[in-house]
C-alpha cells in the first residue's frame, strides 16, 4: 500500500527563551566573570539576528565573532556592543579598528603591527597554551615582550583556548592554566579568558574576567559526559511525504543498503543532506515518531530519508505526521554520534533552505 502527500518541508525551530535560560545559567555558573556570546558562523546556524537580539535582551553586551564580515554585520545589530573579531588581526586589523570592533592578535607580526598602526586602538590579545592554533606561544610571547612591546602596547583582554576541557581529567586542562598564568605576567591587570563553554564547567580558575560560551548557549552539552546542564534550542522536524508496506523483500535507497522484508512499513521523510542532515546517519541515525525512536533504513539522500516504522504498528503512522530529527528526544549528541561528528558540525550545516521558526521573541 502507497499512500502519499503534497511536499511538505522540513521545519527548523529555535527556542529564544531556552537560549535565555542557557545564557543565565552560564551566567550562574560562572558568577564573578562576564559573558560573552560566541556568535561565530551566523551564530551556529541559528540566524544572527535574532540570537544576538535577545541575548542583548538579558543584558549581554560582549560577543565573539570569527571574522571581518561577521563582525560587521553583527556591529549594525549591536552597536552598543563590544565585538571581538578572532581572525582580526590577518590584513582585517585596520577595517577592524575604523569598524569599532576588536580584532584579536594573533601573531608576533600582527601584534607589532597594530603597536605600528593602531594609534591606541583597543585590541585583544591570544596565546596559544596547548592548542597549536592560534594565537602566539610562550616562547613568541617572551621575545616580543623582549623587544619592548608592551611599554607600547596594552590588550583590552588577554585570552587563550582550551584544547580538551569537556574531558575533566585531561591533564592539559591543567598544564594550559599553568601556561596562561605565565603569559598574563608580562600584562599584568589586564582583563583574561580562558573559559569556553567546556571550560566554564571546570570551575573558577578556568574562567578569567570573561567567559565564551558558544555550544552551550545552542543546547549543546559542554561535557562530553554526564547530565546536560543546558536547555536544548533546536529542534529539526520533516513530516512523512509517504507511507509503505512492503509487499515483499525489499532494497531500500541509494545503493541497496538495506533490505527489509514483507510487511514492513517504510515512511519517507522530507529532509536529506541538503537540510543538512548528515549522509552519514544512512543505516545509523533514527528519528522520533509518536513516542518511539525509529530507525534511518538505507542512505540519506539529497530531499528525503526513510524510517523503519514497523515498530509503530499498522496505524502508527501517518503521511503528514511530524517525526523529529534532532530536539528534546533526539538530542544533538545523539545526532553527533550517529553522524561520528560533533554537535557543533551539525549545528553549523543546517541549510539556509530550512525554514526557520523562532520562539519566544527578539
Amino acid at each position: 500500500m502507497v499512500t502519499t502527500a503534497g511536499p511538505v518541508p522540513a521545519v527548523l525551530t529555535v527556542d529564544l527563551q531556552a537560549l535565555a535560560e542557557n545564557y543565565r545559567t552560564v551566567s550562574a555558573q560562572a558568577p564573578r566573570a562576564r559573558v560573552a556570546g560566541v556568535l561565530k558562523a551566523n551564530a551556529y546556524g541559528l540566524g544572527v539576528e535574532p540570537v544576538a537580539r535577545r541575548l542583548a535582551r538579558e543584558g549581554c553586551r560582549e560577543f565573539f565573532v570569527s571574522s571581518l564580515p561577521e563582525g560587521l554585520e553583527l556591529r549594525a545589530l549591536v552597536p552598543q556592543a563590544t565585538v571581538y573579531v578572532l581572525e582580526g588581526g590577518a590584513g582585517a586589523a585596520r577595517d577592524c579598528r575604523l569598524a569599532g570592533l576588536v580584532p584579536v592578535l594573533n601573531t608576533p607580526d600582527e601584534l607589532r603591527h597594530w603597536v605600528r598602526e593602531a594609534d591606541g586602538a583597543p585590541a585583544a590579545l591570544q596565546v596559544d597554551t596547548g592548542m597549536t592554533r592560534a594565537g602566539l606561544d610562550l616562547r613568541e610571547l617572551e621575545e616580543v615582550c623582549a623587544h619592548g612591546a608592551p611599554a607600547a602596547f596594552r590588550p583590552v583582554l588577554l585570552l587563550t583556548h582550551l584544547a580538551c576541557a569537556d574531558d575533566v581529567r585531561h591533564p592539559l586542562n591543567a598544564e594550559q592554566l599553568s601556561r596562561f598564568a605565565r603569559a598574563c605576567r608580562y600584562f599584568p591587570g589586564v582583563p583574561t579568558s580562558i573559559g569556553n563553554s567546556a571550560g566554564i564547567w571546570l570551575g573558577e580558575a578556568y574562567h578569567g574576567d570573561v567567559v565564551r560560551p558558544g555550544i552551550a548557549l545552542y543546547g549543546g552539552r559542554p561535557q562530553a559526559s554526564g547530565p546536560s546542564p543546558v536547555r536544548p534550542v533546536v529542534r529539526l522536524t520533516a513530516r512523512v511525504l509517504q507511507l509503505r508496506r512492503l509487499r515483499e523483500n525489499a532494497a531500500v535507497g541509494y545503493g541497496a543498503t538495506a533490505c527489509l522484508p514483507a510487511g514492513a512499513w517504510v515512511a519517507t521523510l522530507g529532509a536529506g543532506y541538503a537540510d543538512g542532515l548528515p549522509r552519514a546517519l544512512g543505516n545509523r541515525g533514527a528519528a522520533f515518531l509518536n513516542g518511539r525512536r525509529v530507525p534511518i533504513v538505507g542512505r540519506v539522500s539529497m530531499d528525503l530519508i526513510t524510517l523503519d516504522v514497523t515498530a509503530l504498528g499498522e496505524n502508527g503512522c501517518a503521511v503528514g505526521e511530524e517525526a523529529e530529527l534532532i530536539g528534546a528526544d533526539m538530542p544533538l549528541e545523539l545526532v553527533a554520534e550517529a553522524a561520528e561528528t560533533v554537535g557543533y558540525e551539525i549545528l553549523t550545516q543546517l541549510s539556509a533552505r530550512l525554514p526557520r521558526r523562532y520562539l519566544g521573541g527578539f
